[in-house]
């Protein structure tokens, strides 16, 4: 009896019974993405081409005039000033000082479940509840001038929120207080993947506490912490308009104007729409290239 030899499948057949299936299960989720992401996506480059003044107005074509009109407008600016100042303040103060809150709740001490709690509620407290606390501490007779009275330091209080000075710097304090809590906690449950004996070899070498945090909790986690870097940025550089709508509105002045709330400004107070989009085009610009730097800063230091 003649033997027959199975012909191999070719690696493109293959390759075409598992790309079919998967596309198939995943195809929900595409269409999803594709209707709620890329097509929104989509219409701001489009809208920022027209110009619109209105909901009711019809969009008329312009061209590049609204990307022409912000190189000469100078509340961008000073509102790229600010975001400059809002991202980068809280990131570098709030990566750290959550990656060191993470590191001692990963040691599980005495009550570090409860201790895990309290630090996460404050990133979900609603925006309008948390705005309302700090109006209240800040207001001029709020407590943060009432215990800057009682220790003498009556030199220092002001009223933080109506102050050119001290606006931003307010806000940002907000965000801090809301975003630390949260990110240690978070950063907790990516630590304690890390193998207790390598803590162990490094304290029976001599490591202080201090090595062993920045020189072998870090590095072992730097793929999360870079992850949560960038996430902490978009939601930093897009999302610092209800905080300032919340309790500044950009002022005084255009002291605490940002990117993000000028855009909620133009679109929805000003009305003027296409313009409103051309400074999304702008955000989402500055936004992706921040990722990318975060990325490429993230990946240099594992060489």
């Amino acid at each position: 009896m003649a033997v027959v030899a199975a012909t191999p499948r070719a690696p493109s057949d293959r390759r075409r019974r598992t790309w079919v299936p998967a596309a198939l299960v995943t195809s929900p989720a595409l269409l999803w993405y594709a209707a709620f992401m890329v097509a929104p996506l989509v219409s701001m480059f489009v809208l920022s081409l027209f110009e619109w003044n209105s909901l009711l107005a019809t969009p008329r074509y312009g061209g590049l005039a609204n990307f022409e009109r912000l190189l000469d407008d100078p509340l961008i600016r000073t509102a790229a000033k600010n975001s400059l100042v809002y991202v980068g303040v809280s990131l570098v103060l709030m990566i750290p000082l959550a990656f060191l809150l993470g590191y001692f709740l990963s040691r599980k001490p005495p009550g570090y479940r409860v201790l895990s709690v309290i630090f996460f509620t404050p990133g979900i407290v609603s925006v309008s509840a948390r705005a309302m606390m700090f109006i209240g501490m800040y207001q001029p007779e709020g407590i943060i001038n009432k215990v800057l009275e009682f220790t003498g330091l009556d030199g220092l209080t002001r009223i933080w929120l109506a102050d050119g000075q001290t606006a931003l710097w307010a806000v940002i304090g907000v965000e801090l207080w809301a975003g630390i809590g949260f990110t240690g906690v978070i950063f907790a449950s990516a630590l304690t993947a890390v193998p207790e004996e390598v803590y162990e070899a490094a304290r029976i070498d001599g490591a202080p506490t201090w090595t062993i945090i920045w020189r072998i909790a870090y590095p072992m986690t730097r793929d999360f912490v870079g992850l949560m870097t960038m996430l902490q940025f978009l939601w930093l550089l897009l999302g610092s308009a209800q905080n300032i709508l919340l309790l500044t509105k950009g002022g005084p002045g255009s002291s605490s104007m940002t990117l993000a709330y000028y855009l909620y400004d133009q679109a929805f107070v000003s009305t003027r729409l296409g313009y409103s989009q051309a400074i999304g085009v702008l955000l989402f610009v500055v936004g992706f290239a921040g990722m990318l730097a975060i990325r490429r800063a993230f990946r240099t230091r594992e060489r």
